[in-house]
Formats: structure tokens, sequence, C-alpha cells
């Protein structure tokens, strides 16, 4: 009788700490750092979207259930094939990071639950980029209008997902891709067409020194012109006898003979 006493108090005991373990896991819950908690209330209202837990110690009643949600930024990584706005196939390498917004994770966790990157940002993601992209030309996409190919994403994206509580923090294009036949025709295009401007500078850079030596030439003739109309026959010869003054000054030996010349001049002989 006292063994049947023994086995049945260990039965007793060994339920105990079951029931024991069970509550103690479902009750006591602790949140990490970088982690937000959502409580599901079972027997009173359901989903609690409006309190949030923070990171810590918490208690929960054993019926009622708390799910944790990471809200640090996640990086996304997506390949996809889209057509240009001619029906082209384009490749396109884009990263994009997100994080939810913390205080807004338990309508969250009601639309999308905890699988929110594969059931809402990756199709936002590829949406955005169809759309985007398909407003513009192969050409346009691999030279002249990449970074305005980025802006429309990211702002297209981000009001997407906004409306549906995650935080868009950057989106990049980390490559395009485009058919061979197709890059190989842009890029002689562009090699064109920078001869092309080569040419023309080249080209205007002739007519500019071309334009230049016109305007030199008319200005040494205008010049010229005004000089001859200012030199009368009196005034070279006063500079006629000024120059034979200063030249009789110098030491070499010479021969001056006043008055002679077709013009009268002094004339100078000898010296060296």
């Amino acid at each position: 009788m006292n063994q049947s006493k023994l086995i049945s108090t260990g039965v007793v005991i060994f339920i105990g700490l079951i029931i024991l373990l069970t509550v103690s896991n479902s009750t006591f819950l602790t949140i990490d750092a970088g982690e937000r908690g959502v409580l599901f209330k079972r027997f009173s209202g359901g989903l609690d979207k409006e309190n949030i837990y923070a990171p810590g110690f918490h208690v929960v009643a054993p019926w009622n259930s708390m799910y944790v949600y990471d809200v640090r930024e996640k990086q996304i990584e997506e390949e996809m094939k889209v057509l240009s706005s001619n029906g082209l196939n384009i490749s396109v390498d884009v990263t994009v990071r997100v994080a939810p917004a913390p205080e807004k994770i338990g309508y969250l966790h009601e639309q999308f639950g905890k699988n929110y990157v594969s059931s809402l940002v990756t199709p936002e993601v590829r949406s955005a980029v169809r759309e985007v992209v398909g407003r513009y030309e192969p050409e346009e996409l691999y030279s002249t209008k990449r970074g305005e190919v980025q802006v429309g994403i990211q702002e297209n994206l981000a009001a997407a997902l906004s409306k549906n509580y995650i935080q868009l923090r950057a989106s990049l294009i980390r490559d395009i891709e485009l058919p061979d036949a197709v890059a190989n025709a842009i890029e002689e295009k562009l090699e064109a067409q920078q001869a092309s401007l080569k040419y023309e500078y080249i080209l205007n850079q002739e007519r500019q020194e071309a334009q230049r030596k016109i305007i030199e030439a008319e200005a040494k003739a205008e010049s010229n012109r005004i000089l001859s109309a200012s030199l009368s026959d009196n005034i070279l010869r006063d500079k006629g006898i000024e120059a034979t003054l200063e030249l009789s000054k110098s030491p070499n030996s010479k021969v001056i003979v006043v008055g002679g010349g077709d013009e009268g001049l002094p004339l100078i002989l000898g010296g060296q």
C-alpha cells in the first residue's frame, strides 16, 4: 500500500512538473534588442494591434500568444526581366533596404504576417521596376536616364510600401543589362555622336581663329590708314632731321651733307 501511494505521489509530481514547465515556457518571454512583440489575446479581443511590446522581459498568460518581429533593416536583392517601352527584354538587378514600422507591426501582422518580405515587399519591388523601366527606351536606360529611373523606382516603391507599414530606406539599381545586339548598336551610336561633337568643336575653333585673324587684320589696316592720314610732308621732314641729329651724336665716323636728297633731308655718308 505504501508502494502504491509512493507511485501515485510520483505521478502527481511528474504531472505537476510538466505543467510547471509548460506554464513557464508560455508565460515568461524575453524580447531581444532590435525586436518588437505583438500580443494575440485568445479570450479577450484577439490581436492587440495598438500595444507593441518593447525589448525586455515580459510575462504572458499561457493561453495568449506573443508574435515577435525583427524590426531591423533588411536588404533584399532582386534580379528580373522587364520590358522596355519598345518591347525589348531588359535584365535589371536592384537592391532595396526596408524595415517594418515598429509601432505598426500589429497591422502588418494582421494583413501580411511574419513572411511580409515575400508576400509584400518582393511583389511591390517587381511591380515598381516593371512600371518605371517600361516608360523608357533601351538607349535611355543605358546612358542618360539611369539616374531618373532609379529615382522613379524609389518614389513608386516608397509610396506603395508606406501604405502597408514598411519603411523604404534606400533603393539602388546595381545593373541594367541589354541584349548584346542592342548594346553594341548603342555603343556605336554613342561613339559616332562623340566623334561628331569633337569634329564640330574643331570646326568652331577654326572659325573662331579665322575670325580673330580677320579682326586683327582689319585693326592693323585701320591703324595704318589713320597713321597715313596724320603724316604730312613737313612732319616727315622734321622726323628725318631728328633722326639725323641723333645719329650724328654716335661715336662712329661719318660724313653729313646738309640739304641733300630729293626731299631736302640731310645725307649721311661713310661711318659704320
